[in-house]
């Protein structure tokens, strides 16, 4: 599917609104090819109509639902097999601001699916390609609340450690093969992601970022050879500081026996 001045294919996922679409829009006019995934089909493809106008790239839209295992098996499929494909944005995800005790747990239960497994099956296809190719882009879309994991609904906070966690892997796991893993932390940024999760007022917050910024902010930060990005954060020593005391006190695990204050006989 690429064309001739092309950088390759992007894969990126939830493009229909939101980031997912800026993304779309953004990767396309730095001359990348793309296949668009999503649910709504008719909004996938009013994205990809204005982006073929506007760039003149091929755009290929999959009107999928990543939380149906059929739909699912079809995109893996084609992140092993297409060998134009040179990055995949893993943008697809659902949130909740509701407590365990507002939360309907099949509810819960599908954002985990779209949030973790679906994410985390779709890398596992594209890597190995991308290894064998020596070279490939993976940008997966955390959150700041995978740290401040108290602010929104538990289990959508812990599905964005995870991202944040398996980030870190990849990069250890993939370091030296050419493949470039970026792990993304937005903040609250304008999108329907709100309405969806039941708090659209945090929307029109002085906090909220657009999500053209958040995009933009997150390309340049892969531009500049982060691995993590996160948009809102002013003081970016901040969190270098905090990964460096992560990783000492991960040091200090691994004892045979229980620390002097449990009082537990030696």
């Amino acid at each position: 599917m690429s064309s001739p001045k092309s950088k390759g294919v992007a894969v990126v996922t939830g493009a229909s609104s939101g980031m997912g679409a800026v993304y779309a829009d953004r990767l396309a006019k730095r001359g990348y090819d793309l296949i668009l995934v999503a649910r709504n089909a008719e909004r996938l493809e009013s994205v990809a109509n204005q982006i073929r106008g506007e760039t003149g790239h091929e755009v290929k839209t999959i009107p999928a639902d990543l939380n149906d295992r059929s739909d699912l098996a079809q995109i893996e499929t084609l992140l092993r097999d297409d060998k134009t494909i040179t990055m995949l944005v893993n943008n697809a995800g659902v949130g909740s601001v509701a407590s365990i005790l507002q939360a309907d747990v099949d509810v819960i239960t599908d954002m985990i699916g779209l949030n973790i497994t679906a994410l985390t099956r779709l890398t596992y296809a594209v890597a190995p390609s991308f290894v064998a190719r020596g070279s490939g882009t993976i940008i997966n879309i955390a959150s700041v609340v995978g740290i401040a994991s108290e602010l929104l609904n538990g289990v959508y906070s812990a599905s964005k450690s995870y991202v944040i966690s398996f980030g870190h892997s990849l990069q250890k796991d993939l370091a030296d093969t050419g493949v470039r893993v970026q792990t993304v932390l937005p903040g609250a940024t304008a999108t329907e992601f709100w309405d969806v999760a039941g708090y659209s007022a945090q929307k029109t917050s002085p906090i909220t970022m657009s999500a053209e910024d958040a995009v933009d902010a997150a390309l340049a930060g892969l531009n500049s050879g982060e691995v993590v990005t996160i948009p809102g954060l002013h003081e970016g020593d901040a969190w270098n500081r905090w990964e460096a005391d992560r990783r000492e006190l991960s040091k200090k695990f691994g004892n045979a026996k229980p620390a002097p204050r449990y009082g537990v006989a030696a």
